[in-house]
């Protein structure tokens, strides 16, 4: 055996080489850090309280909401039947899963149910536009698109430290969690489309 090194690579002290190895630079390594845990914070306060309103618009007719009466003849016109279950269903969702989003509680699968009921929302408005200042704003799709992302974005993400669910596994490991709530979500928005329309 030689006692010649064999690597040819530069700098790795192969044939004719005479320069040493290099070092790279410490760098810190990456962690969590409180600016994310505010961060967070504040988005679950957007998305979650967002929802919360919407839904209380439905299930009690606050904030000039049409009620539930009003939102049932809305799902009418949508052409979906059993219309003033959907809307009690549709209404809690948003309240209950708008409010479990902003305390940070069972966030993987609150927010998903948020991302289902935009989904539906996106499906039977996508004709009118995607832009609220457009000509049709008032049925356009881009808060739903937004609120729906960010949903889904909480799913994957976890509620952050500064949350109910701090410690607990789905937050700890929250990409696989949020994966198995987004999918359980998608399909629970689907099956509302074709089996309920």
């Amino acid at each position: 055996m030689s006692d010649q090194p064999t690597s040819i690579l530069p700098g790795a002290g192969g044939f004719g080489s005479s320069e040493p190895a290099k070092t790279l630079p410490n760098r810190r390594p990456l962690a969590w850090n409180p600016g994310t845990d505010f961060g967070l914070l504040l988005l679950r306060f957007a998305v979650g309280g967002t929802f919360f309103a919407h839904g209380m618009q439905k299930v009690a007719g606050l904030w000039g909401g049409p009620g539930i009466d009003g939102f049932a003849r809305v799902l009418e016109g949508f052409g979906f039947q059993q219309t003033v279950i959907l809307a009690w269903v549709t209404g809690i969702t948003e309240v209950v899963g708008g409010a479990l989003v902003v305390l940070g509680f069972l966030t993987p699968l609150a927010a998903a149910g948020l991302v289902g009921i935009t989904i539906n929302a996106v499906a039977l408005r996508a004709g009118n536009g995607f832009f609220i200042a457009s000509p049709a704003g008032a049925g356009a799709v881009e808060l739903d698109v937004v609120l729906g992302l960010a949903a889904a974005a909480l799913t994957l993400t976890g509620a952050g430290r500064i949350a109910l669910d701090k410690g607990r596994t789905w937050n700890r490991r929250p990409a696989p969690w949020g994966v198995l709530a987004l999918v359980i979500g998608v399909v629970a928005a689907v099956l509302v489309l074709v089996l309920l329309r």
